[in-house]
């Protein structure tokens, strides 16, 4: 679910840039965004809006080299009902006031194509660690149009994650055990 910076960071090794660039994530234009379904009815959406990410090597000519970590604040998850919000983060769910990060460190990347990448990398939620491999897509790296001295690096990472992997199994399977994940990153290098 929080993987999306990870993934993303990662995946810049994929464009033309400088390996000792100063890769920050935007948070203002990145989300990690899941879908939970709901008895069979419908399908609930999930944010978590607040994430971190640090990258703690990337070099353009040697992507296995790469390497990241996310930190994902899992009491900022909202689905958009305050009264649902709560029940997930107490102990059913996420459990936050025992567990209140979700993290993810990346392992291998692998280069798919001249646009994407697999990333797998370690997944954690409630003190439960388990691989997980995203699809990363690279959108664009590019300057800035309103600052060109800035780069600025788009990201889409697609994935599955089952929830019961990692002891979120309250109410399993009625309300859905496997979840799709989609992560929006954008990354801003001021050289």
């Amino acid at each position: 679910m929080i993987l999306r910076s990870i993934a993303l960071a990662s995946t810049l090794a994929l464009a033309p840039v400088a390996a000792s660039a100063n890769w920050q994530l935007d948070p203002s234009h990145s989300a990690v965004v899941f879908e939970v379904e709901h008895l069979g009815y419908s399908n609930v959406t999930a944010v978590f809006p607040e994430v971190a990410a640090d990258i703690e090597s990337f070099d353009p000519e040697n992507l296995e080299n790469a390497s990241f970590s996310v930190t994902i604040d899992a009491g900022s998850i909202t689905t958009f009902w305050d009264a649902r919000d709560e029940h997930i983060r107490g102990g059913d769910f996420l459990d936050v006031a025992n567990y209140p990060e979700i993290t993810f460190v990346s392992g291998e990347i692998t280069r798919t194509g001249d646009d994407t990448a697999e990333i797998t990398g370690d997944l954690t939620i409630r003190d439960v660690t388990q691989p997980v491999t995203l699809q990363a897509k690279i959108n664009k790296i590019a300057p800035s149009p309103m600052n060109p001295d800035q780069q600025v690096a788009g990201f889409t990472l697609t994935g599955e994650i089952d929830r019961t992997e990692f002891g979120v199994d309250a109410y399993a399977p009625a309300i859905g055990t496997v979840l799709p994940v989609t992560i929006n990153v954008e990354l801003n290098n001021e050289g």
